[in-house]
């Protein structure tokens, strides 16, 4: 009996020895011991293999990366292969198959030789002294001394330049490994004097794999997707995604579950993302709040939220731009799926919108006192936005298909029913743009049977059918204008050109004078003379400078006088008052009539698509 309690009592102390054996956590258990263990760092490990094999080592290394991507753990690597010691390696060995002397020492990070500070706690010139003085002797056991700064760019202005002598010309028994996530801010001086290695954030494939190894060995189970939720999460960071696999395998007991880790992380169902995705390209507001409120209920944070939505938006945009097969490699293959359906029904201009929308609308969220309030806010203007007519609809809208035509942009594809249907229509897909050669002829506006038998006003009066043929004859020479075929205004024919060559040669100062400061009394091209006449506010010297720059623009020489008398109505007041009757004149137009019932507050602006013609008389 006693015999089974003196057993008894041993198993206990046995048991109890394992309990209280300290646990270690994953991201410290499984740190990198050789550039073997390394992931998604082949550029450098490649370039610090060969400088080792031909003896090229230098005297200082900057690492420098986000968080998380293993800068002090490469450092302490380095410094390992720099001191590696066995009975048949006598010099620095970049492959270190088995432990040597000091590996063991410097990878706990309390070698002697190895000297590791932090420049966050350590910033001042005394602390840079100490280490200059220690740099003088040699090491006690190992074969280099090395000195790991870590977040070295902490360190003062004072400190720096205390560094650089000691940096350029170190001892030969000195090695300087420095580690940073803020590059910026480390002095050029110092970066000129190392060897700098930028350690890329680990790609979600990459992460995964290695985190499925992880899990084997630490004998639970994981679905493949549980783990790409929490590489995506770390967003390229090691360390973190290790601390949040931990979690989850803490959190599942032994077993990592999607459904588990997006309620750890506050995420929501990818599928479910795309669902609400749809309900709000489409328009359905309602059914968008329903979604919300349900993922809401399920943990989805509003921020998170809406993040995931913007996500979802840059996925099937890239879908759309670069093919599916070059879709975001951290989506699963239903997520691109339904990335591809949406890219293949939404165009560019929507999504970009909708992109723009989500983050604007995200800040928001986190700033609000009510997170969830704001993110329907959002939800709501996306929904309401998601199926307005784009810009080239606008055009077709007012001023018909001819219109668009003429504007040289290119017609959205599809027929006139659907480009016309209500804004809660169960479609709400914005087709991709069709060639221009595509776009009918008709110059009949889409918006109505009685608005297509109104003239629409345009800057120079009303264009209807029977005046087509002068229409387009004039906006070819239009565009030969814009193309540089037609005459250039160097030579002026009227004032007009006088203030449109000022314009051109960006003199606006003198644009003005010309526009509002002075009264055309004659202008004669021919004999190249101007007679004007001051208004208030015009300054003397007007006449002497106008001539001089029109020499100078011209090439040809010019006479401006002054006249006692006034002539023709300032050119920007003739200007203002044709865009007041121009734009009234568009107000009473059905189509644009019912666009400001339904928007009183917008405003018109008139620019003209056709080129004013030159006046030939010379009189301007």
């Amino acid at each position: 009996m006693a015999k089974k309690q003196s057993g008894g009592s041993v198993m206990s102390e046995a048991a109890e020895g394992a309990v209280q054996k300290p646990y270690v956590v994953l991201a410290r258990k499984y740190r990198p011991q050789s550039f073997d263990d390394l992931i998604g760092q082949e550029a450098m490990v490649r370039t610090l293999r060969n400088a080792f094999a031909s003896g090229r080592i230098a005297q200082g290394y900057m690492l420098t990366g986000v968080r998380g991507v293993g800068k002090t753990t490469t450092a302490r690597i380095v410094a390992r292969a720099l001191n590696y010691e066995t009975d048949t390696a006598k010099a620095p060995t970049f492959d270190m198959p088995a432990l040597g002397r000091h590996c063991a020492e410097i990878m706990e990070s309390r070698h002697p030789d190895v000297i590791e500070m932090d420049a966050a706690s350590n910033t001042g010139v005394d602390n840079i002294r100490e280490l200059i003085e220690s740099a003088r002797y040699k090491p006690i056991v190992a074969r280099f001394k090395v000195f790991i700064i870590d977040e070295v760019h902490m360190l003062s202005k004072g400190a720096f330049n205390a560094l650089l002598k000691t940096l350029e010309e170190p001892p030969e028994h000195v090695k300087f490994i420095f580690a940073t996530t803020e590059i910026r801010k480390v002095p050029v001086t110092v970066l000129s004097r190392t060897q700098r290695f930028d350690l890329r954030r680990v790609d979600v494939p990459e992460l995964s794999a290695h985190f499925a190894r992880i899990v084997d060995k630490e004998s639970a189970t994981a679905e493949a997707d549980a783990l790409a939720l929490i590489a995506r999460a770390a967003e390229g960071s090691v360390r973190d995604g290790l601390s949040l696999l931990d979690q989850a395998i803490a959190m599942g007991e032994g077993a990592v579950r999607a459904e588990t880790v997006r309620s750890m992380l506050g995420l929501a169902d990818r599928g479910r993302i795309f669902d609400l995705l749809e309900h709000v390209f489409r328009g359905d507001a309602k059914a968008a709040l329903i979604s919300l409120e349900e993922l809401h209920r399920d943990g989805a944070e509003p921020v998170q939220l809406l993040a995931d939505l913007a996500e979802a938006v840059h996925a099937a945009t890239r879908v759309k731009t670069v093919g599916a097969d070059a879709g975001s490699e951290g989506l699963s293959a239903e997520e691109k799926r339904r990335a591809s359906a949406l890219a293949a029904r939404l165009s560019i201009p929507l999504l970009s919108r909708a992109w723009q929308m989500l983050l604007k609308g995200g800040e928001e969220t986190g700033k609000a006192a009510n997170p969830r309030a704001a993110a329907e806010m959002v939800l709501i203007r996306l929904a309401h936005t998601a199926d307005l007519p784009s810009p080239d609809e606008l055009i077709r809208m007012l001023g018909g298909e001819g219109a668009l035509a003429r504007s040289g942009k290119p017609a959205p594809a599809g027929d006139t029913a659907s480009r016309n249907a209500p804004l809660n229509s169960a479609d709400p897909i914005e087709r991709e743009p069709a060639p221009a050669s595509a776009a009918p002829a008709s110059r009949a506006p889409a918006m109505s049977a009685a608005a297509s038998n109104a003239p629409i006003p345009f800057a120079s009066g009303s264009v209807d059918a029977d005046d087509d043929a002068i229409f387009d004859a004039d906006y070819e020479a239009s565009l030969d204008e814009l193309a540089g075929v037609a005459p250039s205004l160097a030579d002026p024919r009227s004032f007009d050109d006088v203030i449109a060559i000022a314009s051109e040669r960006r003199d606006m100062l003198m644009k003005v004078h010309l526009e509002d400061r002075v009264s055309l009394v004659k202008f004669d091209a021919a004999a190249g003379s101007i007679d004007l006449y001051l208004l208030p506010g015009a300054p003397p010297h007007i006449a002497n400078e106008l001539r001089e720059k029109l020499n100078k623009w011209t090439g040809r020489k010019w006479v401006v006088v002054l006249s006692k008398s006034a002539g023709e109505r300032p050119r920007g007041e003739v200007r203002r008052e044709k865009e007041a009757a121009e734009r009234e004149a568009m107000k009473a137009h059905p189509a644009v009539r019912a666009i400001l019932e339904q928007f009183p507050d917008a405003k018109i602006d008139i620019h003209p698509l056709i080129a004013p013609p030159r006046d030939e008389t010379g009189t301007g």
